[in-house]
């Protein structure tokens, strides 16, 4: 399943870009109209995140997955024949009815791991984002140089609807055994998990990604300064693999952290590296956050999956990826103006201060009291921060 969900997870990375070298090379338009298509894709995938996970709480998996599928395979094929103006609404469908990977690559594992083996698993798949983020846009801009952009835009969506029908026909469990019974009974209410615990891990998981954005801006904005901005994709990819080798060490930990630990960390550690003035300094100062960047993604997604009921995780895990979204674009604008305003270092604070400010939230939220569940099934509510062994 993770194999064959990082082939559409790999192909969504690199769908802006498909579309940004689309808007510019193709349709010889400015870049500020390619970021209207980026950021109508981008919106449509915030809103989408919960739509489909309420769909594949009521209808299932492999439905949503082949009818996004399909969805995808219109839209790209599509892309080189549509006008400018028709491009933004067709981006905007496409964003709401993106194939769901990671959502259901989440599901599944909080369906398919006991709790001893869930942080391990979780650990595994926030490698494999971090993976296709190295990875996809690479891949479409190598191929935009070697072909034409119209071509590029045909093999990305048939690399995310071939990801998304082999998802399918996986059909990997969202459920495990203990909780058939407990979805069949039907969808809780909303107030009965939406409460200040999912709360909190929702906003830390907008701050990290805000946090996630702003650093790759920063990262281009010092080197643009320092006149090494060649040198940013190298400075990213070290980020990258720092991130997977953080990773795969946070999953062998026998203790898991918490997650506002982890996110506050990681915007401490995020600050200093505006003290870097040229790229071998920069590879060695954004090391650090790096190493703490996949943990906080994996314990964002397992805190998700716990605080859900069976019967909603398709709709939590949903508002899960819509924060994620909502933060990587917000990151961008936020750093951008620290930068304007003062200097590339203001950037990386700026960027670390919003995870420290998310990671503050999350802890005062966290700490909240919860209320009595009106479910008597539920009155062993799960703990806000993951655990390492026992039982659910």
């Amino acid at each position: 399943m993770l194999g064959i969900s990082l082939l559409a997870r790999t192909a969504i990375t690199a769908d802006v870009m498909a579309l940004t070298l689309y808007v510019v090379l193709g349709l010889d338009l400015s870049y500020a109209a390619a970021g209207g298509v980026a950021a109508a894709l981008t919106a449509g995938l915030a809103l989408g995140g919960p739509l489909l996970g309420r769909m594949i709480d009521r209808r299932g998996v492999r439905v949503v997955l082949l009818a996004t599928a399909a969805v995808q395979v219109v839209f790209w094929m599509s892309v080189p024949v549509l006008p400018y103006g028709v491009l933004l609404g067709a981006a905007f469908a496409a964003g709401l009815l993106m194939v769901p990977a990671q959502s259901v690559t989440r599901q599944a594992i909080a369906a398919m791991t006991t709790a001893g083996q869930r942080r391990a698993a979780f650990a595994l798949e926030s490698v494999q984002g971090e993976l296709s983020y190295i990875v996809g846009p690479s891949v479409v801009i190598l191929c935009a140089a070697q072909t034409s952009p119209d071509v590029v835009a045909w093999g990305v969506g048939a690399a995310i609807a071939a990801g998304g029908a082999g998802i399918a026909a996986l059909d990997p469990p969202v459920r495990a055994e203990g909780e058939a019974d407990a979805a069949a009974a039907g969808r809780p209410p909303r107030r009965q998990w939406l409460g200040a615990a999912m709360i909190a891990v929702l906003t830390m998981a907008v701050g990290t990604t805000t946090l996630l954005s702003g650093v790759d801006l920063a990262i281009v904005a010092t080197l643009t300064e320092a006149g090494q901005v060649s040198w940013a994709a190298g400075v990213v990819a070290v980020f990258g693999v720092a991130s997977v080798a953080g990773g795969l060490i946070y999953g062998a930990l026998p203790r898991p952290l918490p997650t506002w630990l982890l996110l506050g960390l990681l915007g401490l550690v995020t600050i200093p590296a505006g003290l870097a003035s040229g790229w071998p300094s920069l590879c060695v100062a954004v090391v650090g956050a790096g190493l703490l960047t996949a943990p906080t993604l994996s314990t964002v997604a397992d805190t998700v999956s716990r605080l859900a009921p069976a019967g909603a995780r398709g709709e939590a895990t949903g508002l899960q990826s819509s924060a994620q979204s909502a933060g990587f674009a917000l990151g961008s604008p936020v750093v951008g103006v620290a930068v304007d305003l003062s200097t590339p270092a203001g950037g990386f604070a700026a960027a670390g201060l919003a995870g420290v400010a998310a990671a503050l939230t999350g802890w005062l939220l966290s700490r909240r009291p919860p209320s009595p569940p009106s479910d008597p099934a539920r009155a062993e509510a799960p703990d806000l921060e993951p655990q390492g062994q026992g039982p659910r």
